[in-house]
């Protein structure tokens, strides 16, 4: 059995809605036999020939047969076809199609406002008929250009790299038994079977930030409520709760590597950058601040072989390395520009096959790539060793951020997810300038500040969440979807964490809870109701665009908000989760002067 394990089931277009990943409808496997056998196509024989009655039941039949011939071959999964749809599967629910409906209606009735009147009653009728040709002739080239455009991008799927049955055979008998879990996380027919597995309930607030240790033993999950909560995710039970020490919402929290789990970064909205020392008997003992940015920090940087060194990258453009074993942690390394013009920072990456270089992205369409032992700020780049951007975002209007940017595995790729736009895959051995090789589409990227991934050992997949609520996971190779699931019932998935060993993942967004996934579902995902999902996000980000051409600058709107509402009093349980939560840190001359300030604590405010 390959990983694509045949042809998948045809979903029911029942109107209840299953739970988030929780089952499939099944088709009923008689429809076909039975359109076969109808009373139609059981009469034909006793109209006479040629006649028109005759001709219509005909022509009725024959068009029964190629609808089923074309379902049957949207059933397969081998990239022949542009989606694994099928007709069922391209219909949304009655509501959703009755708001596609009056949304069509009220374009053709704008339509009709937007027409020069003629005279008052003259050829009423002959321009009613006129008007519908027209409104019909637009909705069929705007539907055209919907399909070129789902189709563009996209090459033919591979086929499957791992099948089951030999490689289980292989492995019974110890020939190459090492690879054997590599192989099955990094198996398309894997990912086709994820399903939702359990929920995490421990937060008050909405999680931003999921974390697994280097063994894959432990999840760390990071809220809006201020706390800190260190899962043990297999028995689905918290083994630590406590505060973070931050005064605004919680953005990241990570284990150092090689700290025995002992050690974790965290960085949030009050811009301060805080570690927090956990002991063996599963206690916190205290939190400390060993930087502080002048505007939120968003993330944190890794160095895959360090326990005790880590970039954090801030709003106010600044790049910090933190080394603990220093008297004085943070030291600057960079404040990124464009000219003269700051640019301030939501995602930073270390390239996890030369710690020196490390990637950032932010407030415009640059992708900058540094080397930590040549940065000259004086130079004509202010000490950028390479820039990538998309060649149509170079000199491009639309105000574009960067949300998000990883390395692959073996840091030869740069994943950059923009907002309003598509996620790019760069090569970050390419030259500066250089354009994008991939373009991944569909999801919606504007609501918060969302995350993306690479998934599988080798990174063969790409992994995002999306404002309709989904999550979207993409073959590389092919940009083509392989994966689609209802992840979030607040409406938002921003956080994608895959497993570091296992065939799974673990996501989250504005619910309070944290989401597993695992590859258990019987047969493989048919992709029910991608293609209208995917034309309705596109529409929405499209009129959008149109609409808010120039849009706010967040830093401006998240001033407002913050000094138009109510100061909320400091929460009274700061102290709970450790022996020693304390606002202490080690001084550093490039912390802000704003240490002790920060902005109050805000639900899922977005930047």
């Amino acid at each position: 059995m390959c990983d694509t394990d045949g042809k998948s089931s045809v979903p029911n277009g029942g109107s209840d809605d299953p739970e988030p990943g929780e089952g499939r409808d099944e088709a009923d496997a008689s429809a076909a036999p039975e359109a076969l056998t109808s009373p139609d196509s059981a009469n034909l024989s006793s109209v006479p020939d040629g006649s028109e009655d005759g001709q219509d039941r005909a022509l009725t039949n024959s068009e029964q047969k190629q609808g089923l011939g074309e379902e049957e071959d949207t059933d397969s999964m081998d990239g022949s076809v542009l989606y694994s749809l099928t007709e069922e599967g391209e219909r949304e629910s009655e509501g959703g199609v009755q708001r596609e409906r009056g949304k069509d209606e009220s374009k053709r009735s704008a339509r009709k406002r937007n027409r020069p009147s003629g005279g008052a009653t003259r050829h009423s009728s002959s321009s009613d008929d006129d008007d519908e040709e027209e409104e019909e002739e637009e909705d069929g080239e705007e539907e055209d250009a919907m399909e070129a455009w789902l189709g563009a991008d996209l090459c033919d799927l591979s086929r499957p790299s791992w099948c089951a049955v030999p490689s289980l055979r292989a492995r019974e008998i110890g020939r190459d038994s090492h690879q054997f879990v590599r192989r099955v996380c990094g198996a398309r027919g894997l990912v086709q079977r994820l399903e939702l597995q359990g929920r995490l309930e421990r937060h008050t607030g909405c999680v931003n930030t999921l974390h697994f240790n280097p063994s894959g033993t432990r999840l760390a999950s990071g809220s809006d409520d201020l706390r800190v909560v260190i899962w043990d995710w297999a028995r689905r039970r918290a083994e630590l709760e406590f505060d973070s020490g931050h005064k605004s919402n919680v953005f990241q929290a990570k284990f150092l590597p090689h700290s025995g789990d002992s050690t974790l970064a965290m960085c949030a909205r009050d811009g301060q950058i805080r570690v927090a020392e956990l002991s063996a008997t599963q206690r916190c003992k205290n939190t400390k601040r060993v930087a502080q940015h002048k505007g939120a920090a968003h993330k944190l940087a890794l160095e895959p072989d360090s326990p005790c060194s880590f970039l954090s990258a801030g709003e106010d453009a600044v790049v910090f390395g933190i080394d603990l074993r220093l008297d004085r942690p943070a030291n600057k390394l960079v404040v990124v520009k464009e000219g003269d013009k700051k640019v301030g920072l939501y995602t930073i990456f270390v390239n996890p096959a030369n710690t020196h270089h490390f990637a950032v992205g932010g407030r415009d369409q640059y992708v900058r790539i540094y080397d930590q032992r040549k940065i000259n700020e004086h130079d004509n780049n202010n000490g950028v060793l390479k820039k990538f951007c998309p060649s149509h975002l170079v000199s491009s209007e639309a105000k574009t951020n960067i949300t998000c940017l990883v390395y692959s595995h073996d840091g030869t790729e740069l994943l950059a997810s923009y907002n309003d736009e598509d996620i790019y895959l760069f090569d970050s051995s390419h030259s500066d300038g250089a354009d994008y090789r991939r373009k991944y589409k569909g999801h919606r990227n504007n609501a918060t500040v969302k995350g993306v991934n690479f998934y599988g050992p080798c990174s063969e997949f790409i992994v995002s969440g999306s404002d309709c609520a989904h999550i979207y996971l993409w073959d590389k190779n092919s940009a083509r979807v392989v994966q689609f699931m209802e992840g979030d019932r607040g409406g938002v998935v921003n956080c994608l964490e895959p497993h570091p060993h296992l065939p799974g993942l673990a996501t989250s967004g504005l619910d309070h809870d944290v989401k597993l996934w695992a590859p258990t579902a019987e047969n493989p995902t048919t992709l029910k109701g991608l293609k209208e999902v995917m034309k309705k996000n596109k529409r929405e980000r499209d009129e959008d665009t149109l609409r808010h051409g120039d849009q706010y600058d967040t830093q401006l709107l998240w001033f407002l908000m913050r000094h138009m509402r109510n100061r909320r009093p400091q929460r009274a349980r700061r102290g709970e989760g450790g022996e020693g939560d304390t606002d202490e840190s080690w001084s550093s001359p490039d912390s802000s002067d704003e240490e002790e300030g920060g902005p109050d604590h805000v639900q899922c405010m977005s930047s």
